[in-house]
């Protein structure tokens, strides 16, 4: 068996008249890894994700999923594969050990009352056991929703937009969850629209847009080739402020806010950039540098922001 747990070939998903979802694209993913589709809304993550789950029959390419063929013997691995789809919403009228122990029963496994508590307990849901799910939060949902697709004890786990909706304290909960998964040994392919999220937890990030994959690579990797890696920020320097840093052949631009940003593309020259930023007279309020993130490599791949999924006019 290969060392992938994910291998993709030239994988592509059609629809008439002329409608290309997913339009030829080819990745791996390592055991023990986490590996992030990052794109906007109607990239084609989902449905990569579901020809991967053998949801979904591919126009053309190849999907192998723990060696096997998706399309056609995805039978054979179901019960090494767990799975969290988008917009998951849990049994409303089932308590959380009653939703995990039926779920269990699907796929005819032994799972006891204490693996149940166990796997409650994992995804931070113990003091819950006793409401009803649909008196849960967005984020419990979705921890219940995890802990139903771990009870297979799974070597691949798919996570379809799972932190979609939440607030900052339940995603960060989450992304906490998601590496302890990581460190137990299960490989992780997760969807997001959230570029700080495949930052934070990626190993590789595959940045799709319209169906292709524009590029793959670590978020170091991706930062470094196609950002700037580090700015200095001229914090409120405003048109005069460009004008001025341009005016002496210093390569700059001014974002929405009014801040005009200078990139350092060689962090050897940080220092003399800075002395020569300081010895123009400039109205600013502050004055700092800041490294590039996914959000840049974006913006530089796609050419626009992308704010909850939805790319900006």
């Amino acid at each position: 068996m290969s060392q992938n747990v994910i291998e993709v070939r030239d994988l592509a998903k059609h629809y008439p008249p002329d409608i290309k979802a997913v339009d030829g694209i080819s990745f791996s993913i390592p055991s023990g890894t986490v590996f992030s589709l990052l794109g906007p809304n109607g990239a084609g993550k989902t449905t990569t994700v579901e020809m991967l789950e053998g949801l979904r029959n591919p126009t053309r390419g190849e999907a192998l999923i723990l060696g096997v063929d998706a399309s056609t013997e995805y039978q054979r691995i179901r019960k090494r594969v767990g799975v969290l789809p988008q917009n998951f919403e849990p049994f409303d009228m089932l308590r959380p050990p009653e939703a995990v122990l039926y779920w269990a029963r699907l796929y005819d496994l032994g799972t006891s009352v204490k693996d149940v508590e166990r796997l409650l307990d994992t995804v931070g849901l113990s003091e819950r056991k006793k409401s009803l799910s649909k008196k849960l939060s967005g984020g419990e949902k979705r921890k219940l929703g995890i802990a139903m697709s771990l009870v297979n004890q799974p070597e691949l786990l798919f996570l379809d937009e799972p932190t979609t909706g939440l607030d900052a304290k339940a995603r960060r909960d989450l992304w906490r969850l998601i590496e302890d998964i990581k460190r137990g040994g299960t490989t992780v392919l997760l969807t997001t629209h959230y570029l700080d999220e495949a930052e934070k937890l990626s190993d590789d990030v595959a940045v799709m847009h319209r169906g292709k994959v524009l590029v793959r690579g670590s978020p170091e990797e991706l930062i470094s080739k196609h950002g700037k890696m580090t700015v200095v920020v001229l914090a409120g320097a405003g048109a005069d402020g460009l004008r001025e840093v341009t005016r002496r052949g210093i390569s700059a631009s001014m974002e929405d806010n009014g801040d005009v940003v200078v990139p350092v593309a060689d962090p050897s020259e940080m220092r003399m950039v800075l002395a020569k930023l300081a010895a123009i007279e400039l109205n600013v309020k502050s004055m700092y540098t800041r490294r590039q993130t996914l959000e840049d490599v974006f913006l530089s791949l796609v050419g626009t922001k992308m704010d909850e999924g939805v790319l900006a006019e």
